[in-house]
Order: C-alpha cells, then structure tokens, then sequence
C-alpha cells in the first residue's frame, strides 16, 4: 500500500532528524579539546577492515548455486576491491570500486 504525501514528508522528517543526530551527537560528545577514548580509537581503526569481511561473507553467500554467471563476477570483483583497498588503502573507494564494477559485470558482461 503505498503511502500518503503526509505519511512521506513525516517519514522523510524522521530519517533527516535521524541522520543528523547522528552526525551530531560524536562532536557533542567528543567535541572541543576532550581527548578520543582509547577504545573509540580502537574501533575506528578495526571497523573499517570488520565492515568488508562482513561484506565479504554477505556477498558471497549465492556462490553455492555453481552457475559461472554469478561465481564469475564474485570473485572477479572480491578480488579488485582487494588489490584497490592493498594499493590505496581508502576503504569507501574500495568499496564503490568493487560495486560499480559488479553491476557493470552482471549487466554487460554475465548476462
């Protein structure tokens, strides 16, 4: 069912309000001349690397099912978003890198 103008601009409110709090609330928090958690510290510099194993696994879930149009471009692309992220090491360009070129791969070329 789909939603009305009233129920939209309120869902659109509600997510604006959201991400902005959520932009907001870590320099609140850790704004100024207050020193970074250890810990903080920590989790920014293993999250990046935790993020792409789980997105690794997630991605590689279907593989399974043994057809070569869908291994094919898996691995194709696994493997350049690794040798991306060796060479430049900027975890968002690794990642537009290797879904950019898997939707190019299932569209144009594994058909």
């Amino acid at each position: 069912m789909p939603l009305s103008v009233k129920q939209t601009i309120i869902v659109v409110l509600v997510a604006a309000v959201c991400t902005f709090l959520t932009r907001v609330i870590p320099f609140a928090i850790f704004g100024g001349k207050k020193e970074v958690p250890k810990f903080i510290k920590y989790l920014g510099d293993i999250l990046p690397m935790a993020i792409i194993g789980v997105l690794i696994i997630y991605c590689l879930g279907g593989i399974t099912t043994g057809d070569i149009n869908i291994i094919a471009p898996q691995l194709i692309c696994v493997a350049l978003t690794a040798v991306i992220h060796i060479w430049k090491r900027n975890t968002l360009l690794s990642i537009a890198v290797g879904t950019v070129s898997y939707m190019v791969l299932i569209h144009y070329f594994f058909i």
